[in-house]
């Protein structure tokens, strides 16, 4: 299909725990081992040759900074734009509202939360009940155009360690 748009759906990495040191939740930032993690995965989506042309993320700080790792996993990084239908909260409509105002690539990245993520991908594929992520995992699905309402189709749905070990060769 010539408008097929390939949405690849990305869980943040692992971040810090929540309490009194980050008392905002929007504020709580990876961790080191989820850096160190996540770059293994971005290296992973890029040792397969996913392409992505753009990163939309949610404004928390931990999904920002798993979409920037993501950008910088390329030689020719895709842009990062936050996108607040993507914040803790929000709800799948909202998302698909937003991105037939902003997405105008065949290959974007959504950088974001559960429950919100696993409800999303449930929507697009006509799934009764939400579908699990793991913290920095990653679903591709095709939609025939953006914005997606359903219709959309599973291609792979990979664990983080997964692909840390796509990237390691093994």
């Amino acid at each position: 299909m010539a408008d097929e748009v390939l949405l690849y759906l990305v869980r943040h990495a692992i971040a810090a725990n929540r309490g009194p040191e980050f008392p905002d939740d929007a504020k709580r930032p990876l961790t080191e081992e989820g850096i160190a993690r996540f770059e293994e995965v971005a290296a992973g989506l890029v040792a397969m040759g996913v392409e992505i042309e753009a990163v939309f993320t949610s404004p928390f700080v931990r999904a920002r900074q798993t979409a920037d790792l993501l950008a910088g996993a390329y030689k020719r990084p895709p842009r990062v734009t936050p996108l607040d239908a993507l914040a803790v909260g929000r709800r799948p409509a909202d998302i698909v509202d937003a991105l037939g105002k902003v997405a105008k690539r065949r290959s974007v990245a959504l950088v974001g939360h559960e429950p919100l993520l696993g409800e999303l991908t449930a929507q697009l594929l006509g799934a009764k009940r939400p579908i699990p992520f793991k913290k920095g995992g990653v679903a591709c699905v095709t939609v025939a155009a953006l914005p997606p309402l359903s219709g959309g189709t599973l291609v792979w749905f990979l664990t983080p360690r997964l692909l840390r070990r796509l990237a390691k060769g093994r």
